[in-house]
């Protein structure tokens, strides 16, 4: 599959197959292509957990408000960004801006990527960082960034609706 057919096939997926396991070839696959993403000074502050541990899973699903889909996917990784990475070179913005959107490049990868492969993600921002933090006992500092479940989808879905870019751009 190539990237715009990724792009356009690529949607939330919310229900996994309990009886189809993520290969590890998979993960790892998902993981290199994560870390081909752009990064502000090629410094690539981007962390992964990579989740398989029922309890662990649980835990943060809970973390994740609840959503309990986390903890039904096969995979869950866990995206950080290392806030340490960046203040050396960049300092304050380094750390507030550039470690966040490097990271969120590397996540657009991993679901582009996972696409490709035939797997069903979704990009779950809405958890309790501190509380993600302690079940997975990351340093102070590594900072939980996204949740994304990877798993094989139980049915096929469709990417929802999207804005024209047109709507959305300007020209000067």
């Amino acid at each position: 599959m190539d990237v715009f057919e990724a792009m356009e096939k690529r949607h939330s997926v919310r229900s996994f197959d309990p009886s189809r396991g993520v290969p590890e070839d998979l993960v790892e696959e998902v993981l290199r292509c994560a870390c081909l993403a752009p990064s502000a000074g090629n410094v690539q502050p981007w962390r992964f957990v990579v989740v398989r541990d029922g309890r662990a899973k649980e835990a943060l699903a809970s973390a994740a408000l609840g959503q309990r889909f986390v903890a039904q996917a096969p995979v869950v990784v866990v995206v950080c960004a290392d806030l340490e990475a960046h203040a050396g070179s960049y300092g304050k913005r380094g750390v507030e801006l550039y470690s966040i959107q490097d990271t969120a490049a590397a996540v657009q990868n991993m679901l582009l990527a996972a696409t490709a492969l035939g797997l069903g993600t979704c990009w779950v921002g809405a958890f309790r960082e501190d509380e993600a933090a302690r079940v997975l006992g990351l340093p102070g500092h590594l900072r939980p960034l996204a949740l994304v479940p990877v798993g094989y989808a139980v049915r096929a879905g469709s990417q929802p609706r999207k804005i024209p870019h047109a709507r959305l751009t300007t020209y000067r």
